[in-house]
């Protein structure tokens, strides 16, 4: 055993098996990141070392030309790349701060005040989490379709706000939020609103952080809902505009190759800075989640 005098006159006993771990950990980190960085160099490749053979793992001649080619592909004289990125953003965020709200204000409800039926309630949510998301597609656009919002925003936003496992989520954390500083709260005057506010979303952080990153996630990857709900070039969002690149993966043709690498680094950037931003929080609700039912 090595021991190292270290900040503060503290000892580090270092030993063989501590070593051996921590070289161990580290070999897997930097396995699992093999395929993100391959992503990143990837989108930076010219052609001709996109098609290289044998393949190379890094870029040599690092170029932007790929992206200025995603913008052409995916620009028009009618719809601008931009315009495909700014439905994106705006469809995302929305369903994100909705979702993230509608959920916390139904758990909580469902919890605390204990409303006649609420168990039932509670027992259609656990049912719903048995459907996958595509057998409610008929009925959702049934409905959207009556209220006649095909091809808007609203047609994206709406049937993604109220989720199953989002509410069960949020139930699982409020659950555990004591209910004297509630009624303690009320006491002193303090307003229902003012105690979701001001006391209850605070302490639900890590649940409500873990709710951004999913479902940002599934939400800016989503090209399904757009492919049934949108008609018009314009109201296009990103992955579905990205989906038509060379006609998909089966027809891509070799000129846009570049284009479909940048594209491809242009979709998962936005996921990995949210999760890198918030894993900390999402560390936290998975460890706690689930554990009092």
């Amino acid at each position: 055993m090595l021991k190292i005098r270290w900040f503060h006159g503290q000892w580090l006993h270092i030993t063989f098996s501590k070593v051996l771990l921590y070289v161990v950990m580290l070999a897997l980190v930097a396995f699992t990141m093999l395929p993100l960085v391959y992503v990143v160099v990837t989108a930076f490749k010219p052609l001709d070392e996109l098609f290289v053979y044998p393949p190379q793992f890094f870029v040599r001649r690092p170029t932007m030309k790929n992206f200025s080619d995603l913008v052409i592909t995916l620009g028009s004289s009618t719809v601008p790349f931009t315009r495909y990125a700014f439905n994106s953003i705006v469809i995302t965020i929305c369903i994100v701060f909705l979702t993230v709200c509608v959920s916390a204000l139904a758990a909580y409800s469902l919890v605390k005040f204990k409303p006649k039926g609420g168990k039932l309630v509670f027992d259609l949510i656990l049912v719903a989490l048995m459907f996958s998301a595509h057998v409610t597609k008929i009925p959702s656009y049934m409905i959207v379709n009556k209220l006649g919002l095909i091809n808007t925003y609203w047609a994206l936003i709406l049937p993604n706000i109220a989720v199953a496992y989002n509410c069960f989520l949020m139930r699982q954390f409020i659950q555990q939020y004591p209910d004297e500083l509630i009624e303690a709260a009320r006491i002193d005057g303090a307003g229902e609103l003012k105690i979701f506010i001001k006391m209850v979303m605070p302490a639900l952080a890590p649940a409500w952080s873990t709710l951004i990153v999913f479902s940002f996630v599934s939400n800016w990857n989503d090209y399904f809902s757009p492919l049934i709900y949108i008609t018009s070039q314009a109201m296009k969002t990103l992955p579905l505009a990205l989906q038509t690149i060379g006609g998909g993966a089966a027809g891509m043709s070799i000129g846009r190759a570049g284009a479909v690498a940048a594209s491809t680094l242009l979709m998962t950037a936005p996921t990995v800075i949210i999760f890198t931003i918030m894993q900390g929080k999402v560390m936290e609700t998975m460890q706690y989640s689930g554990i009092k039912g």
